[in-house]
């Protein structure tokens, strides 16, 4: 028996499912989950030494790799000081500047410890702007697990094959309505409805947690129109794609400015740290200045907050993200390559360092095209990756990210891999 399947049994006694947050348990691949001892740059290693090239990178937030030394510095210096206060510190004063220079959309925001917590209480302030109460979000979206977004979310609850979550009263789903990804017909047709009760439009500008799905042309814009004429606010879930996909994010790349935007990720280099901000006038109705209330006895944690200031300096130097999509394009062309050698149905969709395969369709616009992909090949797939040497994420409705630690060599070695699998599946 492997340590991790010691250590997985040892864990479902004690924690439901065996694990911290559902994707973890593997149920849309089989097998046991891998348990990780340690990181270093493009590699993880489990807990019987074996080493993989990392594709998943804590599900986005490590664009440096594991370990960065800067970021492992900074987090041992400030340890040495203090670890939390809930005080102020001048370092929340930093992160927030630098963020506002990168983020223009940005003129105020709040620190928080989760994507959840973001975007709860983005849609929170919303509708104490507009005085409205519904909410627009996009099948495919997912924005945490807050009971009012818990209606037709994204990967986990899509892997699960659960479209709605026991436990969330239906007068919280009722005040959610529910469009589709890259159909602004729809999406009119609600407002030509409900206009007058919409607080807020939530989007994630590109999909990642049904695969990574990019916006059609002139879609983000047009929400945009959308809800100004609506005077509804537009919410950019940028929680992924924030510093991802270019330094100002997906706003700056399809140049849309939302109302309020919600980060994570990798605003805290690795550690739990999340926000919230926009303009200042919304901004301006949180407590303790206005009457909306929110609150956290953890949030601008100084460790957090610290790897976050760091990880932004890094990302800010010239060439970065033309190193990092340098990387991406060599990977999708190596991948691409390997298909159309073994005449493979999939598509893959990618967007900066973010992509996804998805095996048995040819085009994924929407995610009612990414339902539709081969789940049973992607686990073959998946197990046969792992098996030499690739972790990837252990799901078809997810995004595998490149990070600035991923070497040619490693990127080579992992179009190897996948050539060697394809061949075998080719041959059916």
């Amino acid at each position: 028996m492997t340590q991790s399947r010691k250590l997985f049994q040892r864990a479902a006694s004690k924690i439901p499912g065996g694990v911290n947050s559902p994707v973890r348990a593997w149920k849309a691949v089989g097998g046991t989950p891998l348990f990780i001892s340690r990181g270093q740059g493009s590699y993880i290693f489990d807990a019987e030494g074996r080493r993989y090239i990392d594709f998943v990178g804590s599900w986005g937030p490590l664009i440096l790799g594991h370990a960065h030394p800067k970021i492992v510095q900074v987090v041992r210096q400030r340890a040495a000081s203090g670890v939390t206060f809930g005080a102020p510190t001048m370092f929340e004063i930093e992160l927030a500047e630098t963020v506002e220079r990168l983020v223009p959309s940005i003129e105020k925001l709040r620190l928080v410890s989760s994507g959840t917590e973001a975007t709860m209480s983005a849609i929170r302030l919303a509708r104490a702007y507009t005085g409205r109460t519904k909410i627009v979000k996009f099948d495919g979206c997912y924005h945490g697990h807050s009971d009012g977004l818990l209606v037709k979310a994204g990967s986990g609850v899509a892997t699960l094959g659960l479209p709605d979550s026991p436990g969330v009263p239906a007068g919280f789903a009722r005040e959610t309505l529910t469009s589709k990804y890259n159909d602004l017909k729809l999406l009119q047709k609600i407002f030509d409805r409900h206009g007058k009760d919409i607080a807020a439009v939530i989007i994630e500008p590109i999909c990642g947690n049904m695969g990574v799905i990019q916006p059609e042309l002139g879609f983000l814009s047009a929400i945009r129109e959308i809800t100004q004429k609506s005077n509804s606010l537009l919410i950019f879930d940028e929680v992924i794609t924030g510093f991802r996909v270019a330094l100002g994010g997906a706003q700056e790349l399809f140049r849309v400015k939302p109302d309020l935007t919600c980060l994570g990720k990798i605003l805290g280099g690795g550690l739990p740290l999340a926000a919230f901000g926009g303009r200042s006038e919304i901004m301006n109705l949180l407590a303790p200045v206005g009457p909306v209330y929110q609150a956290g006895t953890l949030s601008g944690n100084p460790l957090a907050v610290s790897a976050g200031i760091a990880t932004l300096k890094l990302l800010s130097r010239q060439g970065v993200y033309d190193q990092l999509e340098a990387k991406s394009k060599y990977f999708e062309d190596g991948i691409s390559a390997v298909l159309d050698q073994c005449r493979l149905c999939a598509v893959i969709n990618r967007v900066g360092s973010m992509m996804t395969l998805f095996f048995g369709v040819d085009r994924v616009t929407s995610p009612d095209h990414a339902r539709k992909c081969d789940q049973k090949q992607f686990s073959s797939f998946f197990h046969a990756m792992l098996e030499r040497g690739v972790y990837l994420p252990p799901s078809p409705f997810e995004a595998m990210f490149v990070s600035l630690a991923h070497s040619t060599a490693d990127l080579k070695k992992t179009i190897s891999a996948f050539s060697h699998w394809a061949q075998a599946a080719a041959r059916g």
